[in-house]
């Protein structure tokens, strides 16, 4: 009985949980204002990308790839890079960041990423006087780690490339970490309601955008090029996930004195309450009696469920890291039995995380975590029967599994795009907590129906 923490059996990688770093940095690169990422590499290293970006949140974005070939690899790519380069600035009069974001292939043939924008902002001197485009390079080969520590490194390099020491401002950084439009837009709610001047690294809010009468529905971040510069010069930073942009804070406090606080991932009531408390310590601004009320509406929602529908009932969760770690605390919250954590990349600080460390010292029951593990890990013990399951949560790149197995499946996380909306819910905070909640319960309830599982039990509810 109790948790442990393991790293799969197997070397190589069957159904991976993750993409590449590269992905992740290109993340990152959307999420800016005025911004274009590069992709140093093949096409195919931003062709695929970009398709999982629309298929998530069904809108399309510009990203742009230096396009080697075969000469790359004997020649170098540096002339693709500059060519690249000069293109989107001249195409592009509004353009400010361009990241630059290396792959395999380049970091494999040894590019000089540094000595070429030495290079290409003295021509953006000589070309182009007075424009100022900030070139960003950002390290990401797609032969270590995952998407999720490209988009920390990402978020970590616009920092140390843009932040700019002047004038304090007052304003609470908030590095997201890894979320959807909607859970920015809880995030703005609470600070509007504590009435906190906040910058959001990233504000991807806009990427659920409108279709509008004048038919300009172009997709992009609203953090501007001035936010991140002036994140140097802010009261605080508090970052909601330790893998996912928390480096960035704490290069803010070592380099330009701003204090850094780590929150817990803000999913479910105790993790949003602790988020809430610390932003209350970090400001001053006292959490109103609306945010206790939207407190209290998600506690009754989930008392309604969690006795009667979840208790005891088994679940395996995927994924980025601090989303699953954050959604097995939730799940302990209303009574279900998160019983396998898939960690889908090989980061040996793992077994240190303190959130892991609190579940090994409390649960009380078979728990397993398995780092770099991939799909093939559910799906074997599954097939296997080693382990029974009442519920996944996850990404849609496990939907066949549980198709497969017949168990319901939750869907959350990224690439999410055989459910209809779910970049627009919060997963984070009271909100997020409700809906993940009446989510989990309606495809329980839509599993009992379909098999003819005590379904009477919802005529009496």
């Amino acid at each position: 009985m109790g948790c442990t923490v393991t790293q799969k059996e197997r070397s190589g990688i069957i159904n991976p949980i993750f993409n590449c770093q590269p992905a992740g940095a290109q993340y990152a690169g959307i999420g800016v204002k005025d911004c274009i990422p590069l992709v140093h590499g093949g096409q195919g290293c931003s062709m695929f990308v970009r398709l999982l970006f629309a298929q998530h949140f069904k809108e399309n974005f510009d990203i742009a790839s230096s396009s080697l070939h075969e000469e790359a690899a004997v020649f170098g790519g540096i002339k693709r890079l500059e060519a690249g380069v000069d293109s989107l600035v001249k195409r592009y009069p509004d353009l400010r960041v361009i990241p630059i974001i290396t792959t395999c292939s380049t970091e494999t043939i040894g590019d000089d990423i540094e000595g070429s924008i030495r290079k290409l902002q003295r021509m953006l001197k000589r070309d182009h006087p007075g424009r100022i485009v900030h070139l960003v390079p950002i390290h990401t080969p797609s032969y270590t780690g995952s998407a999720v520590s490209g988009y920390n490194v990402a978020v970590q390099a616009m920092v140390t490339t843009i932040a700019k020491k002047g004038e304090a401002n007052g304003k609470l950084n908030v590095f997201t970490g890894w979320v959807n439009p909607g859970d920015v837009t809880e995030l703005k709610h609470y600070f509007k309601e504590m009435g906190i001047d906040a910058t959001i690294l990233l504000d991807i809010e806009s990427f659920d955008s409108p279709m509008m009468p004048s038919k300009d529905s172009f997709t992009h971040g609203s953090t501007t090029v001035e936010d991140i510069e002036g994140s140097a010069n802010a009261a605080a930073s508090i970052a909601l996930s330790r893998y996912e942009g928390y480096s960035a804070a704490q290069y803010l406090e070592k380099t330009f004195e701003v204090p850094a606080t780590l929150a817990p991932t803000p999913i479910g009531i105790r993790n949003t309450d602790i988020m809430l408390q610390q932003i209350q310590k970090i400001t001053g601004k006292p959490i109103p009696e609306s945010l206790v009320r939207e407190r209290g509406v998600a506690l009754d929602a989930l008392a309604d469920l969690a006795h009667m529908f979840f208790a005891d009932k088994k679940v395996a969760i995927y994924g980025n890291p601090d989303l699953v770690i954050a959604l097995a605390e939730f799940c302990r919250e209303v009574e279900l039995k998160p019983v396998l954590l898939l960690l889908g990349d090989e980061n040996g600080g793992y077994a240190k995380d303190p959130r892991i460390l609190n579940l090994q010292q409390n649960v009380d029951y078979d728990m397993q975590i398995i780092c770099n593990a991939d799909l093939w890990e559910l799906e074997k013990r599954i097939k296997n029967k080693e382990i029974e399951l009442d519920l996944i949560m996850g990404h849609s790149k496990g939907r066949y599994i549980a198709i497969d197995a017949g168990i319901p499946m939750v869907r959350v996380g990224f690439p999410t795009f055989d459910r209809a909306g779910i970049y627009r819910n919060p997963v984070i905070g009271y909100k997020g907590a409700m809906w993940l909640g009446e989510t989990i319960a309606n495809t329980l309830f839509a599993q009992m129906e379909f098999k003819k599982d005590r379904e009477w039990l919802l005529n009496t509810w």
